[in-house]
C-alpha cells in the first residue's frame, strides 16, 4: 500500500499534464473544426431571405420546398443560438447522433414548425438516435414566435438557450479533466485510510509489556507494581 501512495503522488504531476495537454488539444480542434465551417453560415443567411419573403408575403407556404424548410431551420436555429460556431457545433453532434439524413429532417421539421406553415411537423421517433437529440436540444420542437409566427413565446433551445448545448457542450477535454480530479481525490481518500489503518495496527501491534512500559514511564504506577505486573504477563 505505501508503494502504491508513494507512486500516486510521484506520477500525479506528469498526469495533470498530460491531461492538461489533452484539454488544450480537444478545446483548439473543436474550435478550428468549428472557424473552418462556413457552411452554417451560408445555410442561415439562405434561411433568413426565406424567412423575409415569407413576411413580406412574396412566398407562401405552399411554395416551400424541403431544401427551403432545411435553410429555414438552420436560420432559427442559428437565431436562438445566437452564435454561428457554436450552431455548427450543434449540427456536428446532431449529425453524430442521428446520422446526416436525420440531421436534415430535424431542420427541415424547424422550418416547417416554426415558419407556422406546419406547427405540428415532428421528425419520426424510430430514428437513431432522436430520443438523444431532443433530450439535449430541450424544448426545441415547442411553440416559437418569429415575428409574426403562429407560436407561442417559447425560446427555440428551452433552458439551453445560453448555453445550447446544454450537458452535452462539454468537449472531451473535460472529461479528461474530471476523471483527473477523480484520481486526485480517490489518491487523498486511500491516503487517509491506510493512515488511519496504520494507526490503528501500531495501535493493536503494541505489547502488554510495552503499554506496561508505558503506564510506569507516566508514573500511574510505581517500580513495585512494574515489576509485579511484569512477572504476571511474562
Amino acid at each position: 500500500m505505501r508503494k502504491f501512495i508513494v507512486s500516486f503522488f510521484v506520477m500525479l504531476p506528469v498526469l495533470s499534464f498530460t491531461l492538461s495537454v489533452h484539454v488544450l488539444a480537444a478545446e483548439s480542434s473543436d474550435q478550428q473544426t468549428i472557424t473552418l465551417d462556413n457552411h452554417t453560415a451560408q445555410e442561415e443567411a439562405e434561411g433568413k431571405e426565406v424567412w423575409d419573403k415569407l413576411q413580406a408575403k412574396q412566398l407562401e407556404c405552399k411554395d416551400l420546398t424541403d431544401d427551403n424548410y432545411t435553410v429555414l431551420g438552420e436560420y432559427f436555429m442559428g437565431q436562438s443560438i445566437g452564435n454561428t460556431q457554436r450552431h455548427a457545433l450543434m449540427n456536428q453532434m446532431m449529425t453524430s447522433m442521428m446520422g446526416e439524413e436525420g440531421e436534415e429532417q430535424a431542420h427541415i421539421a424547424m422550418g416547417k414548425r416554426f415558419s407556422g406553415c406546419e406547427p405540428n411537423a415532428q421528425v419520426s421517433s424510430n430514428r437513431v438516435g432522436f430520443m438523444p437529440m431532443m433530450w439535449m436540444m430541450g424544448s426545441a420542437f415547442a411553440p416559437w414566435s418569429f415575428g409574426g409566427t403562429k407560436g407561442g413565446g417559447y425560446s427555440m433551445m428551452g433552458s439551453f438557450g445560453t448555453n445550447p448545448m446544454g450537458s452535452f457542450g462539454w468537449s472531451f477535454g473535460w472529461i479528461f479533466m474530471i476523471l483527473f480530479w477523480g484520481l486526485v481525490i480517490l489518491g487523498i481518500v486511500t491516503l487517509v485510510k491506510w493512515i488511519t489503518n496504520q494507526s490503528k495496527s501500531q495501535t493493536q501491534d503494541r505489547s502488554a509489556l510495552d503499554i506496561l512500559k508505558e503506564r510506569y514511564a507516566k508514573g500511574e504506577i510505581d517500580k513495585k507494581e512494574f515489576e509485579q505486573m511484569k512477572k504476571d504477563i511474562s
